[in-house]
């Protein structure tokens, strides 16, 4: 029973993350119900996919009211990155669990670099059109990996809506919510058709993510949030890091030191990507003050 509470304590962690940043407190879900709740890593993605996508259309409402929502994009994007989610969830079926946790583990250490180095700010199409074509194989390719891995891939939508949608940041922000809803629950079908769900387990962490979510929401604002962003991206870089160590020795039979110091090795070339400064960033701070 205790290890339950702390399950859905960590639950509500994760959704208090996505409420105050509106990303990558998702990946952190499988993690959580691998080592902390002892779930097969198949069982834990089927279910961190029913919790991302729950706690995504919680999010979603406030943007919807603000008008911050663009159903048609969201809705053309959605469609691919559920086909693709859908395929993902059923090809996950044929790769091994360790190896799915190692794909994860990579997503992660990608994900926090971006949080750390921040999003570049980024323009919308020039002529503020929507690539249909371009935007259908982006969402098929996104959803895809979330469908395998279970993480919502926020980091890669909210770019693609505005490089390839047309939108501006805010709205784009709002469009991902409903993107990663759709995908989530798509690739969460495809996981059903091979994998059993602990469906009160299951049901008990989404309501304790979206409860956190919402309290994220409410306290938007009140943190920094750059100092908040770049915190988190280094809790997910340790976090990646003990995934990877935990399953080296599994995929590549390493003994648990060398698959250790390899996971390091990994962290410390990560950490140095999150620190090196971006190219042109200079130039864009003496455009930004002309």
């Amino acid at each position: 029973m205790s290890v339950l509470w702390l399950v859905l304590a960590l639950a509500v962690a994760v959704g208090l993350s996505l409420g105050l940043l509106g990303g990558g407190g998702s990946i952190l879900a499988v993690p959580l119900l691998v080592y902390v709740a002892g779930l097969d890593p198949k069982e834990a993605i089927a279910t961190s996919l029913l919790v991302v996508g729950a706690t995504s259309l919680a999010a979603l409402v406030p943007h919807a009211r603000a008008g911050r929502v663009r159903w048609r994009t969201g809705l053309l994007f959605g469609a691919a990155a559920m086909a693709g989610a859908y395929a993902g969830g059923r090809l996950a079926a044929l790769v091994p669990g360790a190896v799915l946790l190692l794909v994860l583990a990579a997503m992660m250490l990608a994900t926090a670099v971006a949080m750390i180095r921040g999003r570049r700010a980024v323009r919308a199409h020039p002529d503020g059109g929507l690539r249909v074509g371009v935007v259908l194989a982006e969402g098929a390719v996104v959803g895809l990996v979330t469908g395998m891995v279970g993480a919502g891939g926020g980091f890669l939508v909210v770019p693609a809506l505005v490089l390839l949608g047309g939108l501006p940041m805010t709205a784009a922000v709002g469009t991902s919510l409903l993107v990663i809803a759709l995908k989530s629950f798509a690739g969460l079908a495809g996981y059903l058709a091979s994998t059993d769900i602990d469906w009160p387990l299951a049901l008990a962490v989404t309501g304790a993510a979206v409860l956190g979510s919402l309290a994220g929401g409410s306290l938007t604002g009140r943190i920094p949030a750059d100092v908040l962003r770049r915190a988190f991206g280094w809790f997910v870089v340790a976090m990646g890091g003990f995934v990877l160590a935990q399953e080296l020795g599994d995929v590549l039979g390493l003994a648990a030191p060398v698959a250790v110091a390899v996971a390091l090795l990994v962290v410390a070339v990560t950490a140095v990507a999150a620190l090196a400064p971006r190219r042109g960033a200079d130039r864009d701070r003496v455009g930004a003050r002309t």
